[in-house]
């Protein structure tokens, strides 16, 4: 169990209007820093005020892309308690990043600890309108000064928080997708799976292009054949045809999102089809064309659930459920937006009030 202590600080912010948050534009008073060296381990826990980090200009991070992240959110329920959803899957997730990128991991109870702990020390920031939520950023850096290309041998865990709304301008509704078919976003044996930046660095020069097309995300194909259909830039995707509902298996490539896996959940409890075989893009685009493509939507921590209403690729467009947001997708959304801020019951589980 960590020890944490914790420093309030003396200028405090103003709080920003509920109304129109954004995403990642506010962050609240304070943060946790938690250092690491391989003599320590994991030492000095603390929570201090909001402010720029100090690092040496040689710090491996900088050169090397030696870090990893996560992200959840804090939830503000009808009784004004808070509660988080799933965070122990986001602690393994991380585990399993940091393990890929050399970095040190956090045991799934003290990445909680920790959550739970800055959460509840900023709660005056967790925001009560609806639809808003308290977006959580763990991470992890590596901090040594030095230019050779090895694992470093100190580290720093922070967590920093920010006051959200919807991550989509244009919220739940439908979005268009452009299909990449000409840069790649991850090969197996590679980091798909992972939360690390360079996996995000290197996805912006597709996204701006779908941007200048007039699409709000990229649909990625696999790095091999550039012909089975993985995730969608900050998302994970699910294909609805013909009553069967298909999203991408999670073999290294992906990454193991967990709304996805919620959703899955949620599918398979209420006797739809799931289906995680690869999913070439062809199909998809012929499913459209034969009146069988019913639903797609996106996944993930940030949009929850963003439908899909249209899909281009190599200049053939799908059009999806006359543009409109579809019944699963809906059901979906309803019934996960409802578990998180404690507006349904949560059955399942998935849900961890905050002290």
């Amino acid at each position: 169990m960590l020890q944490i202590t914790t420093q309030r600080t003396t200028t405090p912010k103003a709080k920003p209007d509920e109304s129109n948050l954004g995403f990642g534009v506010h962050y609240t008073d304070h943060m946790l820093i938690i250092d690491h060296d391989e003599e320590q381990g994991w030492h000095d826990a603390r929570i201090v005020p909001y402010q720029p980090l100090e690092l040496d200009p040689a710090a491996m991070v900088f050169h090397y892309a030696m870090e990893s992240f996560e992200g959840l959110k804090a939830y503000r329920t009808p009784d004004g308690s808070i509660q988080l959803f799933r965070p122990d899957k986001n602690a393994q997730r991380m585990i399993n990043t940091n393990h890929r990128m050399c970095l040190p991991s956090l045991p799934v109870e003290d990445f909680v600890q920790a959550v739970k702990a800055i959460v509840s020390f900023d709660q005056d920031w967790v925001p009560h309108a609806e639809g808003t939520s308290l977006y959580i950023r763990p991470f992890v850096i590596a901090t040594e000064p030095h230019l050779g290309v090895r694992t470093s041998r100190t580290h720093k865990f922070i967590i920093v928080c920010s006051p959200v709304g919807a991550y989509y301008s244009t919220g739940i509704n439908p979005v268009k997708i452009f299909v990449e078919d000409e840069y790649t976003r991850a090969c197996p044996g590679g980091t798909g799976f992972t939360k690390c930046g360079g996996n995000y660095a290197a996805s912006l020069i597709s996204q701006v292009k779908a941007h200048e097309l007039g699409y709000e995300q990229t649909l990625w194909l696999d790095g091999v054949e550039h012909k089975y259909v993985e995730e969608v830039g900050s998302m994970n995707c699910f294909f609805k045809i013909d009553g069967t509902v298909y999203t991408a298996p999670t073999v290294g490539t992906v990454l193991p999102g967990v709304t996805r896996m919620s959703c899955i959940e949620l599918l398979k409890h209420w006797g739809i089809p799931v289906s995680e075989e690869r999913l070439p893009i062809a199909d998809v685009m012929k499913a459209s064309h034969d009146g069988k493509l019913e639903e797609v939507f996106g996944t993930g921590t940030a949009a929850v659930i963003s439908p899909v209403g249209e899909l281009r690729y190599e200049g053939d467009v799908a059009h999806i459920n006359n543009g409109e947001i579809g019944e699963v997708t809906h059901k979906l959304y309803n019934t996960l937006t409802g578990i998180q801020w404690g507006k349904l019951p949560d059955e399942l589980g998935w849900t961890v009030k905050v002290d």
